[in-house]
């Protein structure tokens, strides 16, 4: 006998948080801007502007928190966050980093001086 279909089909619940909480206090990121980029940005169903109730974008202290009632890639938030840096020349100096399963956070590039200035020395004789 086959199996019965009476269940209700479960309705993934995703919920990704981006921490801008670091370029933020240094007051080079704008929170409000970004928040606006990705309301206008995300696409579902291949059209933008098309959000509804099916995914949330809520900003609070230092953060970007995006709800999602369907299927929605973590993945795509890093593609946009990306977009979004390269778009306001912060691309140089800051990178998304996975912090968690759940979670990206914007961190700036370590910047070592003592490499440069070593190299220059070494290779006369």
């Amino acid at each position: 006998m086959a199996p019965q279909k009476n269940a209700k089909a479960k309705r993934p619940n995703h919920r990704y948080v981006i921490d801008v909480s670091a370029p933020a206090n240094d007051k080079i990121f704008d929170v409000a801007a970004f928040e606006k980029y990705l309301h206008d940005r995300i696409k579902i169903e291949g059209r933008t502007n098309n959000l509804g109730d099916r995914v949330t974008i809520t900003r609070g202290d230092n953060k970007i928190i995006v709800e999602a009632k369907i299927d929605f890639s973590k993945r795509y938030l890093k593609y946009l966050t990306k977009k979004f840096l390269k778009k306001n020349q912060l691309r140089d100096w800051l990178r998304v980093v996975a912090e968690s399963k759940d979670t990206y956070k914007l961190k700036y590039f370590n910047v070592s001086n003592e490499a440069e200035e070593g190299s220059g020395d070494e290779d006369e004789e």
